[in-house]
């Protein structure tokens, strides 16, 4: 069984990112990011997956402070 203490931390992630692109719906937020990832999004795990969040959301925090 997985432990379910990964859950929050990868919520709060997913909070920092979705503030980032603050005007998109949560279908949006879900469709443009699994758009881009480079394989299955089945197969990764969790903390595979909070770390694509983060450099993929983050670059947009980036993009709008230059």
């Amino acid at each position: 069984m997985r432990n379910p203490e990964r859950i929050k931390p990868f919520l709060e992630t997913l909070e920092k990112c979705w503030k980032s692109v603050p005007d998109w719906r949560f279908g949006q937020l879900i469709i443009n990011f699994m758009g881009q990832l480079p394989r299955d999004p089945f197969f990764y795990e969790d903390d595979e997956m909070e770390e694509e969040f983060k450099k993929f959301f983050f670059s947009f925090k980036e993009k709008k402070i230059k």
